[in-house]
């Protein structure tokens, strides 16, 4: 294999640019000793021996530099062979302008140093030996020609002996330092390129999060968040604002965590899509804690798939009890029925209707229990809520024989609810009667409130009476849990399992104070009418 490389070679940017920025120098260099010796002649000692051959060189040399600095923009190929000829050039220059001043005393030798300096920061291997010896013997041979033509004394050449091994020292510490830059910029390169692949992979696990996430400054910026979070929003999340402008109720429990240090995980309702989320922060900077990570856990998701699991439960339990209970129960009915027609005294007529108010009761539990078969045959209908509630009351208090002022109706202005109109019937008639039951039962003891926050409608149930114990709420809407001795415990359930099953949601609403009455909220999907 040749010196240098005539393959066309690929050679890293960096190279290219360092060897047009030797060649501007290279270019100015040889501008200076033409325009020297045409202003000021040989009082400057350049050309002292012979001045014609140093214009000579001088302009062939910038001629020379303006022609390389044109290739070096019109063809980035064979690198080596370009990097060959410069210093080739600079060597011959170098030598000629030498011997036109007066040989190795004008100091011009001093000037290749630079070039082989420059040439072994982006050359490799032997080519880097190869240029410093052609500058020694270059050196040498001119020295040679003024002892052997001019004769001067051969001690002469200690000079050009030292200065060519000079050449050699500044190519091998110049090289082992650029190789040593090189092998750093391929470190950091290939560093660049893992972070950029770690920032990617990063990003991607982000983005298919199940949970919302935020990356918090401390300024209180959002720098960073993925798609989720306009979901649980219930609204187009802004790009590179304060957390304020997210959600007020978050920055307030950021500011809380990041002051005390403490409780990192905190449950909250979001007001903009009524969702129930646990926030957990974590510290990500490294210098003072700068950033903060903000997850966004969507409980009514997890609180979603427990049902469902508790639903595939029930769906196999639904199938026994209708086979086991029904049809015993409709035999014990048809039983008590005919009993009944036949001669009896007060004890019989008692223990009757014990049987028959225990066979209602059953056959009650066994269609509520139905019902949970039913929650996935959903058909959503725009209802008006102006129409639907006035109208959903009276037959309320009708059909259970309660007085029309009982139940109260607050409608301000009018809106409307994606909902399946029975089920939506069903839920309502359930919290209706169980807030009648617990009431003061007065006139407007039980109110139907209709509220809007932002693009969801609220629907409350709230009566006047004793509320819900506190040590009895979690166990609220948990199938078969009831305080009342005649029911099945699966009202509540039934009822929040047919929200669900309609993009709503239904909880209890913590009372302002204990025995302010129970208030139940359904938050389901709506919009100004």
């Amino acid at each position: 294999m040749t010196i240098w490389q005539f393959a066309p070679d690929t050679q890293p940017d960096s190279f290219w640019v360092s060897l047009r920025y030797f060649n501007i120098y290279r270019l100015l260099l040889a501008l200076v000793f033409l325009a020297a010796v045409l202003i000021f002649g040989d009082s400057l000692n350049f050309g002292s021996h012979n001045l014609a051959l140093f214009r000579y060189v001088a302009a062939t040399y910038l001629l020379l530099a303006v022609t390389y600095q044109v290739l070096l923009e019109k063809m980035r190929r064979y690198f080596n062979f370009q990097l060959s000829l410069h210093v080739i050039t600079d060597i011959l220059a170098s030598v000629l302008l030498m011997n036109a001043s007066d040989g190795f005393r004008s100091g011009l030798g001093v000037m290749l140093l630079i070039s082989l300096a420059a040439a072994a920061l982006v050359s490799r291997g032997a080519l880097m030996l190869f240029y410093a010896a052609l500058a020694s013997i270059a050196i040498l041979l001119e020295q040679t020609y003024w002892i052997l033509v001019l004769d001067h004394h051969i001690t002469d050449y200690v000079q050009p002996g030292l200065l060519s091994i000079g050449y050699f020292a500044t190519a091998l510490i110049t090289n082992q330092l650029a190789q040593r830059v090189i092998r750093q910029e391929r470190v950091m390169q290939q560093r660049s390129i893992d972070l950029s692949n770690q920032l990617r992979i990063n990003q991607l696990v982000i983005q298919d999060m199940q949970d919302a996430i935020l990356v918090v400054d401390g300024n209180g910026l959002v720098r960073q968040h993925n798609p989720q979070l306009s979901a649980l929003l219930g609204m187009q999340a802004p790009e590179l604002d304060q957390i304020e402008n997210y959600s007020p109720e978050i920055a307030r429990l950021l500011a809380h965590w990041r002051s005390q240090r403490d409780n990192p995980a905190q449950t909250l309702m979001l007001p903009g899509s009524g969702k129930l989320v646990r926030a957990r922060f974590v510290e990500a900077g490294t210098e003072g804690g700068s950033f903060s990570l903000v997850f966004l856990e969507d409980l009514s998701r997890l609180q979603e798939q427990a049902q469902q699991l508790k639903l595939a439960a029930l769906g196999r339990l639904t199938a026994n009890i209708a086979h086991e209970i029904r049809n015993p129960l409709s035999a014990i009915s048809h039983a008590s029925e005919l009993l009944l027609e036949e001669q009896r005294g007060p004890t019989q007529e008692r223990l009757l209707r014990i049987v028959a108010d225990n066979c209602k009761r059953l056959d009650r539990m066994v269609r509520d229990v139905l019902e949970l078969t039913r929650r996935d045959r959903v058909h959503p209908e725009t209802i008006r809520l102006a129409a639907f509630l006035p109208s959903f009351i009276g037959e309320f208090t009708h059909n259970e024989h309660l007085p029309a002022a009982g139940v109260a109706l607050e409608l301000p202005g009018t809106g409307e609810v994606d909902f399946d109109r029975v089920h939506l019937q069903q839920v309502l008639w359930n919290l209706l009667r169980n807030a009648w039951r617990h009431s003061r039962q007065r006139d407007a003891s039980v109110r139907v409130v209709v509220r809007r926050q932002a693009n969801r409608v609220e629907l409350h149930v709230i009566d006047d009476g004793e509320g819900v114990p506190t040590h009895l709420r979690q166990q609220l809407f948990e199938p078969f849990f009831t305080t009342f001795s005649g029911g099945t415990g699966l009202g509540l359930y039934v009822a929040r399992e047919m929200c669900a099953a309609n993009g709503a949601i239904l909880e209890y609403v913590e009372p302002p104070a204990e025995g302010d009455g129970a208030d139940f909220r359904v938050l389901c999907g709506g919009r100004p009418a």
